[in-house]
C-alpha cells in the first residue's frame, strides 16, 4: 500500500524571533487560514498560539510565540516566559529573522535562547520579497549559532515555505496524531473573537494606545435564529486612551466594531451582533491579579 513503509511523524514546533519578523504571518500561511492576528506593531502576539498542519505523513503543531524582547513590566515578563516555556516543550524550533536587515542584538538574544533549548533550530530568514536577503546576509545570520538548517523565505508570498515545511517534517520524531485532522488551531471561538477585536484596535489606533489594550469577551450567546450575540470590553490604561479609541462621535470604535464583526463572522460562519465597551483600568499591565484575570500567565 502506498506510504505503508513511510513512518508517520508528528510533533511540536516553536516559531520564535524578535517582534515583527513575520511569525504570525508564517503560522497563518501554514494553517491555511487566520489563526493568529497580524499587525505592524510589536507585542501583537501575547499568547502561545497553536496552528495545526496535516500532511500526508506528518502532523505538525506550530506554536507561535510572543516576540522576544526586553520586558518593561509584568505583561512583558509574562510574554517572555511564554516564549521560553515553548522552547522547552517542542521538538523543533524555527528561529525567524527579518532577512531584509542585518542581525542585531535582539537576534543574538533569540539565537542564544533557541539554541540553549537543545532542540534542532532551523533559521528562517524572512522577507526575501524585499530583495535584500543576499548570500552574504544569510551567512552573517548563520554565524549567530550552530543551526540545523538555514533557509530564505517569504511568509507573505509563500516563497521557500514548502521547503521549510519539509525541513521541519524531516526532523520530527515518529508519533501519532495529536489533534483531529479537521482542526487548525486549539483556540476557542471566544479566544479568536477577542484577538480579532484587539487586532482591529492595533490597526485603527496610533502608537499611544495599542500596547495598553486588553480585550475580554463578557458574553457569548448563540440565539435560536443562528445569530451570535457578543459583548466585549476593551481595557485601556488612561482616560486619554479611551478618548482616542472611541474617536470623534464614536467613529473609531464603530469602525473597530465593524471590522471585528466581519472577522468573527468569517471565522464562525454565522451572523454576529457585536457590542463593544471601553473601560479604563489604570496600569493593568503591571498588576499581577489583573493580568491573571485577563488570562495572562503570571507567577
Amino acid at each position: 500500500m502506498k506510504g505503508a513503509d513511510i513512518p508517520f511523524r508528528s510533533g511540536f514546533v516553536a516559531i520564535v524571533g524578535r517582534p515583527n519578523v513575520g511569525k504570525s504571518t508564517l503560522l497563518n500561511r501554514f494553517a491555511g487560514q487566520k489563526v493568529a492576528i497580524v499587525s505592524a506593531k510589536p507585542q501583537t502576539t501575547r499568547h502561545n498560539i497553536r496552528g495545526i498542519v496535516n500532511r500526508e505523513a506528518a502532523q505538525i503543531v506550530f506554536v507561535d510565540t510572543p516576540g522576544i524582547h526586553r520586558p518593561l513590566h509584568l505583561l512583558g515578563q509574562s510574554l517572555l516566559r511564554q516564549a521560553e516555556t515553548a522552547l522547552q516543550e517542542v521538538d523543533v524550533v524555527v528561529m525567524m529573522a527579518d532577512g531584509s536587515e542585518p542581525p542585531g542584538p535582539g537576534d543574538r538574544i533569540v539565537a542564544e535562547l533557541a539554541l540553549a533549548a537543545g532542540k534542532p533550530v532551523i533559521l528562517a530568514l524572512n522577507k526575501v520579497d524585499r530583495g535584500h536577503v543576499t548570500q552574504t546576509r544569510a551567512e552573517t545570520y548563520a554565524r549567530l549559532g550552530s543551526f540545523a538548517d538555514t533557509l530564505v523565505i517569504s511568509a507573505q508570498r509563500g516563497t521557500g515555505c514548502q521547503k521549510l515545511l519539509e525541513a521541519i517534517e524531516s526532523r520530527l520524531p515518529e508519533g501519532p496524531h495529536y489533534y483531529d485532522t479537521e482542526e487548525v488551531t486549539d483556540q476557542t471561538l471566544r479566544q479568536l473573537a477577542g484577538e480579532f477585536i484587539r487586532e482591529q484596535v492595533l490597526r485603527q489606533t496610533e502608537e499611544e494606545v495599542p500596547h495598553s489594550v486588553a480585550v475580554r469577551i463578557d458574553t457569548w450567546t448563540e440565539r435560536a435564529d443562528g445569530l451570535v450575540a457578543i459583548e466585549a470590553t476593551i481595557f485601556v490604561e488612561r482616560t486619554s486612551q479611551k478618548g482616542i479609541l472611541i474617536g470623534q462621535a464614536g467613529a473609531r470604535l464603530k469602525e473597530i466594531g465593524i471590522r471585528s464583526r466581519e472577522a468573527i463572522e468569517k471565522a464562525t460562519g454565522q451572523k454576529v451582533f457585536l457590542k463593544l465597551w471601553v473601560k479604563v483600568l489604570p496600569n493593568w499591565r503591571r498588576q499581577k491579579a489583573v493580568l491573571a484575570r485577563l488570562g495572562y500567565v503570571v507567577e
